[in-house]
């Protein structure tokens, strides 16, 4: 059993969703987008398969892993991230984490389980927050306070029991007051009883972060993510023990495990946060989930995804929610992934998300779309 080849799989699709010019989601006018799936194609299989991923990553990743075991994924893992170094236009935490978690969906399908029993197993079914597009200028979507409001509750209506408010971020208007006027707004609307959560600009002067973080505190929201250059470690920590909303973070900041270890060791957030897009895959995020646990650290789980969903099954202790999103009053959530046959994380009536139980990470592939999209089909 070996790595034969590490394969770019590319389609077009029409996406409903367009960029601001700093990079952040919006609903927009269909248009023509490249969609990609990276394969690890195994010799007498089982491949596997996880959405995202580049060429020119897969194909340098190819050239290291040909002809290794796709099993030793620790192996795998380390191969790459002591590659990185020498490749970092190409072989970034993003990419290496579709082929690493490509290697985990080999397992799962390899020893017919689903990815998060190899974890370690815990639940099956995570606690969903609906998580937000970024504020616009828009009064039909996510243009002032009371628009806020209103999509909070109708988010609620649809049985979620938590909802995380991305606001205002340049090109608009980052004013803290009109962030705090949006927070209240949706405290007033849900009541006390709805997990309120806060991730604002990235940016703020830590005078402005904390103005925040004590408006946050006295609305009672659950956390405040986020808010300053996640580089100024400092910063985070002068703020963490400034206002009384639980910080959490770094959740961009690069360097995987090993960042999260030196902010959890200086005691900077209060909780500490994971996405396995962020960190390079799920071999180091549950490395991370694992420090935060001997630190008797929460750990919230950033972006929507299955990976996101096996590592969460896995848990013990918070991370407490799947952030489910991101979502807009004008935009369709589910029907986002047309490769996929069916969304993979559709929401119960208690406001979960069931982890998948297919052997490995459970995407569920349209590949008759897939096929009828792709590239080379239209060259």
């Amino acid at each position: 059993m070996e790595i034969r080849d590490i394969e770019t799989i590319e389609f077009t699709y029409q996406s409903t969703k367009r960029a601001d010019e700093k990079g952040h989601a919006h609903p927009g006018e269909p248009r023509e987008a490249i969609g990609t799936i990276t394969r690890v194609v195994v010799d007498g299989g089982p491949d596997g398969y996880c959405p995202g991923g580049t060429r020119a990553a897969n194909d340098l990743a190819a050239r290291y892993l040909e002809g290794a075991d796709p099993l030793e994924r620790e192996r795998r893992w380390q191969q790459l991230y002591r590659s990185q170094r020498l490749h970092r236009a190409s072989l970034v935490a993003g990419t290496v984490s579709r082929i690493d978690c490509a290697l985990w969906d080999v397992a799962g399908k390899y020893y017919d389980e689903p990815v998060y029993r190899l974890l370690g197993g815990h639940r099956d079914r995570i606690p969903a927050y609906a998580s937000t597009m970024v504020g616009d200028d828009d009064p039909d979507g996510l243009g002032t306070p009371e628009a806020y409001a209103d999509f909070a509750a109708e988010l609620v209506d649809r049985g979620h029991g938590a909802v995380k408010l991305h606001t205002w971020m340049p090109p608009f208007d980052a004013d803290p007051d009109r962030v705090v006027a949006a927070c209240r707004a949706v405290r007033e609307r849900v009541g006390p009883d709805v997990d309120l959560m806060l991730d604002s600009h990235h940016y703020y002067a830590r005078t402005d972060a904390a103005r925040i973080g004590r408006a946050l505190a006295d609305l009672e929201f659950r956390w405040f993510e986020e808010p300053m250059d996640e580089h100024s470690l400092s910063a985070y920590e002068w703020l963490t023990d400034e206002v009384g909303v639980p910080i959490v973070g770094p959740e961009t900041a690069e360097g995987g495990p090993y960042t999260r270890a030196e902010w959890l060791k200086r005691d900077i957030a209060d909780v500490s946060r994971v996405g396995v897009h962020d960190v390079g895959g799920l071999t180091p995020a549950l490395k991370t989930v694992h420090l935060c646990e001997s630190f008797t650290v929460a750990c919230e789980v950033h972006g929507a995804n299955a990976p996101n969903l096996h590592l969460l099954g896995a848990m013990t202790q918070p991370g407490e929610y799947y952030e489910r999103g991101l979502l807009h009053p004008e935009y369709d959530y589910e029907a986002a992934t047309p490769w996929l046959a069916e969304p993979i994380d559709p929401l119960n009536d208690d406001g979960t998300v069931s982890v998948p139980q297919e052997p490995g990470l459970g995407y569920d592939f349209d590949w008759e779309f897939v096929d009828a999209n792709r590239l080379e089909a239209r060259n």
